[in-house]
């Protein structure tokens, strides 16, 4: 559509433009063309008429000279009478009002000028020697006179020059005429047949633009039947409003919503009629008069609503103005959105929001309880076992080499679990601690506390296992924003599990990894080549007092990975383990990318 619509435009802007000029050259041109035609025809007219006037002005100059000579000669022979004297002066007197003819008519060639002025020369020479025999009284000078004026002052040769070249002139001019006449005919022609080639152009042309116009057309009509397709298939309520609020337009969904019958005609139709009331409240017509008139906007507004069904719905009206290709008038378009599902679903999230907000209350305030409960017992419980620790160590040293093995034996059994009664208590009170105590974010090294953590785990190994090597290899990490004591906490249990598990290994391989997710999380490993566990009880790793291997075999309280899963989701990740009995287990775990560093320093 559009193309044939720039089709049309660039027809009009060229096209036409080009075929008026062009119709205006062929309309024109013959026209001036004929014009001078016309204009040579009625100056060949006029000048075959001066010609004419010129040769009988000739003629009358002719004639009046003769009877000059007539007069003149009857003179010379003595008859002088008031007759000839009378004819003397009349046709002198004619003679010089066919010279001014003569000179009049035939002045605007050069070449009759200078014959012309031959002409008057010679009238004026004859006229003297005529004036002389007038005047003279002796017969034979009066004879002589007479015989020079006719012999020496000849007019008829100058006259007859005069008369031929109006002629040959007036020959050149009808021949003028004539090839005129025929390149007028040639031109009629011509024109002819280009207004013909003209007129074909402009129906082919004409043809076209109306092909393109129809074209235009059906895509025009086609697309208003695609877009009331479209709005007639939008399950949406939908409905064109004129400046009256009266229905323009609307769609099967409106219809079926508000009537019952999806096939409805509203058009023309008041909308506070519709719907039996449904519309006829002040608060939206007075905003629909807004968009209609202050070109306001109406966006989501709630409207309770009762329909043809008899069911109160909540609708979520939009209206904005728009203008039509067809009118001039202002028109508000409406559509509608049954809300009343969404609203039902979001009363009961918010009932079930404050149920659980009321439940996660009594967990928070139960978790409270716990945590002081645990942390009032981990206290109380350090004093008796400070008792029993200590009278069992007076009791061993009283009883001295008089305890029998047995004793002994009963005294280490007590010492051992006091201590490690002690070593529980203590861990329990870090777990509390790291699900209490308030986070202190700042840049955390990870590469700096991972090295701190090796170096203290190496002095141990040093200390209880000289004879135990462990090959490091760690993987550049990154500097992130955390509680670094929290995080440390991490690396220590991690990595203390790595080398405890792995004394089966020597030397023992711990590998500590980190790439970048494609989400920009962070993921770390911690792999060794130890003991490993089975997979199966790997729902219990991260739980507190949970253990893979006997107390005999590996020491430990079973908190360490439990305090490590509360401090990564603290941090806002997760952590999970992968194994093989006799293979060795990784540690994984992940950081979001909203803990990195904002303003990364430098590694020193």
């Amino acid at each position: 559509m559009q193309a044939a619509q720039g089709a049309m435009d660039r027809w009009t802007r060229w096209h036409l433009p080009a075929l008026v000029i062009a119709m205006m050259v062929v309309v024109v041109l013959p026209l001036g063309f004929l014009y001078s035609v016309i204009s040579g025809e009625t100056e060949s007219a006029r000048r075959l008429e001066d010609a004419r006037q010129v040769e009988a002005s000739i003629n009358a100059l002719s004639y009046a000279i003769r009877d000059i000579e007539s007069a003149t000669l009857a003179l010379a022979a003595g008859i002088d009478t008031p007759l000839v004297r009378a004819r003397l002066h009349d046709s002198g007197l004619e003679l010089d009002e066919q010279l001014k003819a003569v000179s009049a008519l035939a002045g605007q060639s050069p070449a009759q000028q200078r014959r012309i002025g031959e002409l008057r020369a010679v009238i004026a020479q004859r006229r003297q020697l005529t004036a002389r025999i007038a005047e003279s009284r002796n017969p034979e000078e009066m004879v002589h006179v007479a015989e020079e004026t006719v012999t020496r002052f000849p007019v008829r040769d100058i006259a007859a020059s005069i008369i031929a070249h109006e002629h040959d002139e007036l020959g050149e001019r009808s021949r003028n005429a004539g090839r005129m006449r025929e390149r007028s005919v040639q031109l009629t022609w011509a024109t002819m047949i280009l207004q013909i080639a003209l007129l074909g152009l402009l129906a082919w042309l004409l043809q076209r633009q109306l092909r393109q116009r129809l074209e235009v057309q059906r895509e025009l009509q086609q697309a208003s039947l695609r877009a009331s397709a479209v709005m007639q298939t939008v399950r949406e309520p939908i409905v064109l409003l004129d400046e009256a609020q009266d229905i323009v337009m609307h769609n099967t969904a409106f219809a079926e919503l508000y009537t019952g019958d999806p096939r409805a005609e509203l058009g023309g139709q008041a909308l506070a009629s519709i719907g039996e009331g449904a519309w006829n409240e002040p608060v939206i017509l007075q905003r629909l008069n807004d968009v209609l008139y202050r070109d306001r906007e109406l966006w989501d507004h709630e409207q309770r609503q009762r329909t043809s069904d008899d069911s109160e719905r909540v609708m979520l009206l939009n209206a904005r103005r728009m203008p039509l290709p067809d009118r001039d008038e202002r028109v508000v378009l409406v559509t509608l959105s049954d809300v009343t599902a969404q609203k039902a679903i979001e009363n009961q999230v918010r009932h079930l929001n404050r149920q659980l907000e009321g439940k996660v209350e009594q967990v928070s305030e139960v978790n409270r309880e716990l945590e002081a409960f645990s942390y009032s017992v981990s206290h109380d419980l350090r004093a008796p076992l400070r008792h029993i620790a200590g009278f069992a160590d007076k009791l061993g040293q009283r009883l001295g080499d008089s305890a029998d093995e047995k004793s002994r034996h009963y005294l280490e059994v007590i010492g051992g679990s006091a201590r490690r009664m002690a070593e529980l208590i203590d861990d329990l009170l870090v777990y509390s601690r790291l699900g209490r105590s308030a986070m202190r974010l700042q840049p955390v090294d990870l590469q700096t506390l991972v090295s701190e953590t090796r170096a203290m785990l190496d002095a141990n190994l040093a200390t209880d296992a000289p004879e135990r090597r462990v090959e490091w290899r760690i993987a550049p990490l990154p500097i992130l924003v955390g509680d670094e004591n929290m995080l440390r906490q991490v690396w220590l249990n991690l990595l203390g599990n790595a080398v405890k598990y792995s004394d089966i290994r020597n030397p023992a391989l711990i590998e500590v990894g980190h790439e970048r997710q494609d989400d920009g999380s962070h993921h770390f490993s911690v792999r060794d080549n130890g003991a490993g566990f089975d997979m199966q009880y790997a729902g219990k790793l991260f739980g507190v007092f949970q253990r893979m291997h006997k107390a005999s075999e590996y020491q430990g309280t079973g908190i360490g990975l439990a305090s490590a899963r509360r401090v990564v989701a603290r941090h806002g990740g997760r952590i999970w383990a992968e194994a093989e009995p006799g293979a060795g287990a990784t540690f994984h775990f992940t950081l979001p990318a909203t803990l990195d560093n904002p303003s990364p320093e430098p590694r020193k």
